[in-house]
């Protein structure tokens, strides 16, 4: 008999727990009723192969795993998100020596326009710009990829804070 009412109260608690409407942040359109939404490939105005790539796909991941919006390409969407990487720079943060740079900086600047109907700018941003650090190493192809992986992770975060500004109406 103690098991069968421990069983009940179990089952009793998961039904009310999961009827309670708590859901995780996130979700919803981006930007009011944006629905559909195409993403077009950032021009790259920085001297950095690839980053208005990188950007583009960061910003698709972030919109379809935070959003109901759905990404759909340029002719099945009347809204559409295109981009700019304006620039990408590098700086020294730490030296070893005064010839051996340890750290860099790198820093991106990009520009965001949401677009409705007929090119009415529904949102945008200009300037929004990101930092992040990386390790010099002594070989070519591992200071390659450190400076890669640091552009990376500023696109990802870039997607994160627009997307989160675009669904927060700000």
């Amino acid at each position: 008999m103690r098991k069968c009412i421990a069983w009940l109260m179990i089952i009793s608690f998961l039904m009310i727990g999961t009827g309670c409407g708590y859901r995780l942040a996130g979700g919803g359109f981006i930007h009011n009723d944006v629905t559909r939404v195409s993403v077009s490939i950032f021009e790259n105005k920085s001297t950095e192969s690839r980053a208005g790539i990188s950007f583009t796909n960061e910003l698709i991941r972030e919109i379809t795993a935070k959003t109901d919006t759905i990404v759909v390409d340029a002719g099945n969407a009347t809204q559409k998100i295109s981009g700019t990487v304006q620039s990408i720079t590098f700086s020294t943060l730490s030296r070893s020596s005064s010839e051996d740079v340890t750290e860099r900086q790198v820093n991106a600047r990009i520009d965001v326009v949401l677009t409705g109907a007929g090119g009415k700018i529904l949102w945008s941003v200009k300037n929004f710009s990101a930092t992040e650090s990386y390790e010099v190493s002594s070989s070519t192809v591992d200071d390659e990829a450190n400076k890669r992986e640091a552009v990376d992770l500023i696109a990802e975060r870039v997607a994160e804070r627009v997307v989160s500004q675009m669904t927060n109406n700000f």
